[in-house]
């Protein structure tokens, strides 16, 4: 990481170089929340190899689980959950339904609705995949402490807020 920052701070050097009418100290600091984005998402890439997912894939089943055993959520209410289009939620469930991991059925309540339910096979897929996944963003996170977590949560908060 410490290479990271010297990268950063030689490509802040370049801009105040080419455009010292500009502040582009953001630049270290969101060039830094980048990085450390990509670390995750690679620290966490090996584990969903195993088990045969993306990250659209993961969510969507993380999401069915984290609503209960017998979770049956609508395709709008999974999308507005999970900040997605529903054109970007109907390619993910397409994908996971192929693999028998979900599966869609009518909504009792509306006839013209479904719902989405995780199979026998994708419950399991869920169960054997999330301790892993602890571990992995465990061991990504092991060199803070909580209060440093605390710290960064605060202004992870800040930065994503509207």
């Amino acid at each position: 990481m410490a290479e990271d920052g010297a990268a950063l701070d030689g490509i802040l050097a370049q801009w105040r170089r080419e455009r010292p009418d500009l502040n582009t100290d953001c630049m270290l600091v969101c060039g830094a929340v980048w990085r450390a984005g990509r670390r995750l998402m690679d620290g966490l890439k090996e584990n969903l190899d195993r088990y045969g997912l993306d990250f659209p894939g993961m969510d969507v089943l993380l999401t069915l689980r984290r609503n209960g055993r017998d979770a049956a959520l609508s395709p709008s209410e999974m999308a507005a959950d999970m900040m997605l289009s529903s054109g970007a939620m109907t390619a993910r469930l397409d994908k996971l339904e192929k693999r028998a991991l979900i599966e869609r059925r009518p909504d009792p309540a509306d006839r013209r609705g479904v719902k989405i339910t995780l199979t026998d096979t994708g419950f399991d897929l869920v169960e054997a995949l999330v301790p892993d996944h602890v571990a992995a963003e465990e061991a990504m996170l092991a060199k803070l402490s909580v209060s440093e977590r605390e710290s960064l949560m605060r202004l992870l908060e800040k930065v994503a807020s509207p």
